[in-house]
């Protein structure tokens, strides 16, 4: 009888670590998915052409024992395209309760609506409007939104998943005037945060944090970190984007996400 206890109280033992290595398993750790255009991951995301999206850099900011970053942007996609060439659908078969998805578009979304390139525009706007084209590229009609529209469709289905949405306005542009960065806040940084706001969605106003931050560098230097055009940034200048971010969370206190952040990173 002593040796069956015995036999008994180490079967339970082994049980109870089982499931303690069954309870923090990876799989269980949340998730922090990034979708957008190629300023949020260009390329390949290994800085092909020396061209640099900063979710690539987003990573290093948080504590990755505890939480995954999946970085799902593709560059040439507005919010209309990711989610009609099905690269949303992908992610959101992914997201589970206690996730995050940080979302950013609006660069790609002020192109035509029907152009037999890429067809990928969105109606500039945060209401109902609609527009029925032909596309010529899956050459089918198709009903385009608006870019709030398009947007509040991911915020509205990442939250019925169960993850957090959070919305960043686009990062700005190389464009100058009279010594100061042009913000984008009147374009598709107001209609970023006019969406984040009625959807109920964080918002990160990155347009405006980035801004500062070039302002406080200058224009020969900021021009620098654009190595072939006025939009891509090179790994410096992703990097700054990528700290902006941090940053932007970091304003957000009722934001559980902040507590995944490595403390010893600013």
């Amino acid at each position: 009888m002593k040796r069956k206890s015995i036999y008994q109280a180490g079967l339970l033992s082994a049980v109870i670590l089982l499931s303690s290595f069954v309870l923090i398993k990876p799989a269980d750790k949340p998730t922090l998915f990034l979708i957008g255009d190629s300023t949020v991951k260009n390329g390949q995301g290994n800085g092909g052409g020396n061209q640099w999206g900063w979710g690539s850099f987003i990573a290093e900011y948080f504590d990755t024992t505890r939480i995954h970053v999946e970085n799902h942007a593709l560059g040439g996609t507005s919010s209309r395209t990711f989610r009609t060439r099905g690269l949303w659908n992908k992610v959101l078969e992914k997201v589970k309760p206690g996730d995050y998805v940080m979302m950013q578009f609006g660069h790609n979304d002020g192109s035509p609506l029907d152009d037999t390139a890429r067809a990928r525009g969105t109606i500039k706007s945060t209401g109902d409007e609609v527009r029925e084209i032909y596309n010529p590229i899956t050459r089918q009609q198709e009903v385009v939104h608006t870019y709030g529209w398009y947007m509040s469709k991911f915020i509205a289905e990442a939250r019925e998943k169960g993850a957090i949405p959070i919305v960043c306005s686009p990062v700005p542009r190389n464009n100058w005037e009279n010594g100061k960065l042009k913000r984008g806040g009147e374009g598709y940084g107001k209609l970023a945060e006019e969406t984040a706001r009625t959807a109920g969605a964080y918002f990160i106003d990155l347009n405006q944090l980035v801004s500062e931050r070039y302002d406080s560098l200058g224009e020969e230097k900021v021009k620098l970190m654009f190595p072939a055009d006025h939009t891509h940034t090179n790994g410096e200048g992703a990097k700054l984007n990528a700290a902006a971010v941090v940053q932007g969370l970091r304003s957000l206190p009722a934001l559980t996400l902040s507590q995944y952040l490595n403390k010893a990173k600013n």
